[in-house]
């Protein structure tokens, strides 16, 4: 009784709620569920050839994961912002007794559930290959940690982009762009010649470079506190575009 009191009392939980039911009854929601887990399971078996490896790793199928949240992660967040603004509910929402940062957190908690969601319906994948050979369980979860990090460093950019737009496409749009450039610039060195300190700025700003040692099985924890630095970055810059629209 006294958990359902705190969390009623919660502003960012109670919104946090209304987000995840209004998109569980959008048809674009299992679509994009849909997606993920059909493009996951494609990369893993025809991209990466998963059969044809002589390891026993999942390596190659969370390698998929960041060009995949290229456009789940634009897909999610996308209406968060950018549908309030086209209804002008987001007036509404300002003037309620909330502050902005309840509003940000309860839109960011929505999509973190959300990719909550997506990440335990990939769980049987993993399951089903695992008689197939001795794979590391540790790695395996390191592996999921990572993925979680990334997805919420992602939906936060996302959502701070949804609240710079005017529509929803503007806003999907806008994300998918942003996050293919930070997901693979670091493929830039690879293909192209870059001067050393160059280097280091490029893998820095990459979300790929810092997944990658979580995809290793390692928890780097300059990697964590990068995901968790640029989640807290961009939500802190959506709560300073809702205040301007406030007093605007």
């Amino acid at each position: 009784m006294k958990a359902n009191t705190v969390l009623s009392r919660s502003p960012a939980l109670a919104l946090a709620k209304k987000e995840l039911y209004s998109l569980s009854i959008s048809p674009a929601f299992y679509g994009i569920v849909i997606f993920f887990l059909v493009f996951t399971s494609v990369w893993l078996f025809n991209f990466q050839n998963f059969f044809l490896r002589d390891m026993a790793t999942l390596r190659p199928y969370f390698a998929g994961f960041p060009l995949a949240f290229v456009l789940v992660i634009p897909g999610i967040t996308m209406k968060s912002w950018a549908e309030e603004r086209k209804l002008g509910s987001i007036e509404l929402l300002l003037t309620m007794p909330f502050s902005e940062w309840d509003l940000v957190l309860g839109k960011f908690l929505s999509c973190l559930g959300v990719l909550c969601c997506m990440l335990v319906l990939t769980v049987p994948l993993p399951l089903s290959v695992l008689p197939l050979g001795v794979f590391d369980g540790g790695v395996i979860v390191c592996e999921y940690v990572g993925a979680l990090l990334l997805g919420a460093a992602a939906s936060a950019i996302g959502l701070f982009l949804s609240a710079l737009s005017k529509n929803q496409a503007a806003a999907f749009l806008g994300s998918a762009a942003v996050l293919i450039v930070i997901m693979l610039v670091n493929q830039i060195p690879f293909s192209q010649s870059v001067p050393e300190p160059l280097i280091a700025v490029i893998n820095f700003i990459s979300l790929t470079f810092h997944f990658e040692s979580f995809s290793r099985g390692m928890l780097d924890s300059r990697d964590l506190l990068f995901f968790i630095f640029t989640a807290a970055l961009f939500l802190f810059l959506n709560t300073r575009v809702l205040l301007f629209r406030k007093w605007s």
